[in-house]
């Protein structure tokens, strides 16, 4: 990485020249009678259809608090998971190394160690992803993002106290052939280049490959001299490919999804706090060697077969395998070693991770049109974790005289059987209730020393189980409009510390009750979705670092109460949209727990633990979440219209740990990004971007990490442009 446009310019032409070799399929596509197949998620400009409960639905009648964006969202400036908080109200995410760590309504906090869980679930094409590390690759080719606030007990089980998200990828098109070319050029070496082709051979089979390449140059520059890596540049290249077969009689359908990506960093650039040889946000200090390298696979089998014409059987097995390897300089200077033999400022710190998930589940669906539709479904996933921490205090370029290290195996299993039903009570009333009881296992063996490792290891074993579900009663009126109130209970597992004698961690539950409205106005051009809600927050799982290891704890509970308001405008040219959450998230029973930055024993509390009072907020819990975006089509000569487009999003202050410092608090920003799109014909789009458009300075994270002398801060991008060019070709 520390010659990034040497390395770079191949895999980019390669990428090129392989997707403009579709531009062929044209010639192909004009002697066939296209016939796209439904996509699973469809915009009208203000109605969108949602998969999340298995089958399609009208957002507007179901009744889940949701943001759901379709069609070319990168023209709604998303094109990664962070951008999310962007435009989705109540979501807050930090980004730290190799992880995404995802919260709603200010639940869900992600941890680090492979024994613990987040409490978002992450899915893509209905594949669990069930780690953080690997969620982010496969944002690319996208047709529709699904964001769902509040707990998913039922249907999603494990993991999601706090919400889910859905990504869901085109389907293949059968009969037609096409595909289109999307790159984006800008400052800091960005180049990001994807491009899908479809082949739909006949009625009966069709075959969509889509690749990505995206890179770029750190927005920070590394001013050490003795600079052995320029922390912050990426790089990404992922291609999947989604093989669809269906019968003659429409009856069996079949979709083979296979995926690799490699993901190249030279870590996060992390300005030392308190840094006394520049006050620059952008410039660091350091000659330790970072980097950090994600590649994996994932495969999966859907199939969906009408046994009757009022019922549908449907399986999905997924196999992952994820390989993690990272480095960091310990102490975030250029003080070359000798250092330290003992504690952890100043140390190189490698880790490598291995992960292989397998998961299945099996769902009955009704299909009739009977009162009553119904899913029963049962899940099972099965996990291999190898864990590898190394230091050494002696060397900054690799880890070569070994002063500490700890070697951990995980086998994680979780089982779960679940339904939920809909009675159509009468024309405007219906009933919703939904059951799942799920049953999960770890056990974790760990080798740990100062060198060499121990022959005797640590063993481990945890066990958690929980019934969740939920009640909902929902009004139709004969307007259109829907009214609800539901309860929903969510739970995350609990597990084992990889820290010596600490004890387990128990699981966390979120109850929530939630009052929804939802209609439409001004003839249908005005979507209207609103809910109020309360959270009883129990046995909430917070982290903290003990001995350079993330360990987890369970603190006593918590309560919330908020509010949501997005509206979705299309009136001719003019469409819009607005989000705002509101939150009151705070403890509401005192604890003590473990403090990272300011380490001791208060009062009243076990020996390195410390107070946390009732009414303390919860951690990543900003009181105000609104975003914003407007934009106008001008119709020019022939097709073509030139839209100019703004979008701003605030979010207040949070923190990072339950311990107000300026060491914790992630201050409010306010972001303004600016798109102009200019739309030539159906195949070809030409535009420009500015994001950050005020170059406003704020701090996206907050890392709190004993391996470093004081932790550091993570800024947000500063102002970033470009230009970006889509070509589509074919049916």
């Amino acid at each position: 990485m520390t010659h990034p446009f040497k390395t770079r310019a191949l895999p980019f032409k390669a990428l090129t020249a392989l997707l403009l070799a579709g531009v062929s399929l044209p010639a192909l596509a004009q002697a066939q009678d296209t016939a796209p197949a439904a996509e699973p998620a469809q915009d009208d400009g203000v109605e969108v259809v949602i998969t999340a409960e298995r089958r399609s639905q009208r957002l507007s009648t179901v009744p889940i608090a949701a943001t759901v964006l379709t069609g070319d969202i990168t023209r709604k400036g998303v094109t990664n998971v962070s951008d999310l908080q962007a435009v989705a109200p109540s979501v807050a995410i930090n980004t730290f190394n190799r992880s995404t760590f995802i919260n709603i309504r200010g639940v869900g906090i992600a941890q680090s160690a492979p024994t613990s869980s987040p409490g978002v679930a992450y899915y893509i094409d209905g594949q669990l992803i069930p780690h953080e590390q690997f969620i982010g690759q496969s944002f690319y080719d996208l047709n529709s993002v699904e964001v769902l606030r509040g707990p998913q007990g039922t249907l999603t089980g494990q993991n999601s106290t706090g919400g889910a998200i859905y990504v869901r990828t085109p389907e293949p098109k059968y009969n037609t052939y096409g595909g289109m070319l999307d790159v984006t050029l800008g400052d800091y070496g960005k180049q990001r280049v994807v491009g899908a082709v479809n082949a739909g051979f006949n009625d009966n089979v069709a075959l969509r490959v889509a690749a990505v390449m995206d890179q770029r140059d750190s927005y920070t520059t590394n001013i050490s001299t003795k600079a052995l890596s320029q922390p912050g540049n990426t790089d990404l290249t992922s291609v999947r490919s989604n093989l669809a077969i269906r019968s003659s009689d429409d009856r069996t359908k079949f979709n083979l999804r296979l995926e690799w990506f490699d993901l190249e960093t030279d870590n996060n650039a992390v300005k030392r706090r308190g840094d006394t040889v520049s006050t620059d946000p952008f410039e660091i200090e350091e000659d330790g060697y970072s980097y950090m390298n994600q590649n994996g696979s994932r495969a999966s089998i859907e199939v969906r077969h009408a046994l009757t014409d009022e019922l549908q059987v449907r399986y999905l097995g997924s196999f992952q395998r994820g390989w993690n390897r990272d480095q960091t300089d310990g102490d975030r200077t250029d003080t070359r070693p000798p250092r330290p033999p003992a504690g952890n400022t100043g140390r190189v710190s490698n880790a490598y991770q291995l992960t292989a998930t397998s998961i299945h589940e099996i769902n009955l669906i009704s299909t009739s049109d009977s009162p009553i539709q119904w899913v029963l479904g049962a899940f099972r996933m099965d996990e291999d974790i190898d864990l590898l921490l190394l230091r050494d205090n002696n060397h900054i370029d690799y880890v070569s005289t070994v002063t500490s290290m700890s070697k951990t195996f995980a086998v994680n299993t979780s089982e779960s059987i679940f339904g939920q039903a809909t009675w159509k009570v009468t024309p405007n009333w219906e009933l919703l209730l939904g059951l799942r009881n799920s049953n999960d296992t770890q056990v974790y063996t760990r080798y740990a020393a100062g060198g060499p490792l121990l022959p005797t290891p640590v063993v481990g074993t945890a066990e958690s189980s929980e019934s969740t579900g939920k009640l909902a009663v929902n009004y139709h009126t004969d307007g259109g409009s829907l009214i609800y109130l539901s309860g929903s209970k969510g739970y995350k597992a609990g597990g084992v510390n990889l820290t010596p004698n600490t004890p387990n961690f128990g699981p966390e539950t979120n109850f929530v009750t939630e009052l929804g409205f939802k209609t439409k106005l001004f003839d249908n051009h005005l979507r209207v979705n609103a809910d109020v809600f309360m959270s009883d927050y129990q046995d909430i799982q917070l982290s903290s670092l003990v001995g350079a290891l993330p360990t987890t704890q369970n603190a006593t509970s918590g309560e919330s109460k908020g509010a949501e308001l997005e509206l979705i405008g299309n009136f001719g040219n003019l469409s819009f949209t607005f989000g705002a959450g509101y939150l009151d998230a705070k403890f509401s029973q005192s604890a003590c727990i473990s403090d990272t930055n300011a380490p001791g024993t208060d009062a009243g509390c076990p020996t390195n633990l410390r107070f946390v009072p009732e009414d303390r907020v919860l951690p990543f819990s900003p009181e105000w979440t609104i975003n914003g975006g407007v934009q106008y089509d001008f119709a020019l000569a022939g097709d073509m219209v030139l839209t100019p487009r703004l979008q701003w999003s605030h979010i207040t202050e949070q923190n990072a740990t339950p311990f107000p410092s300026l060491n914790t608090i992630v201050p409010a920003r306010d972001v303004v990004d600016a798109r102009l799109t200019w739309d030539i014909n159906p195949s070809w789009l030409l535009e420009g971007y500015v994001n950050n458009l005020t170059d406003e300075v704020y701090i996206a994270s907050q890392i709190q990490s004993s391996s470093s002398a004081d932790g550091g801060i993570i800024y947000g991008a500063p102002r970033t442009y470009g230009v970006r060019a889509l070509f589509k070709f074919g049916g």
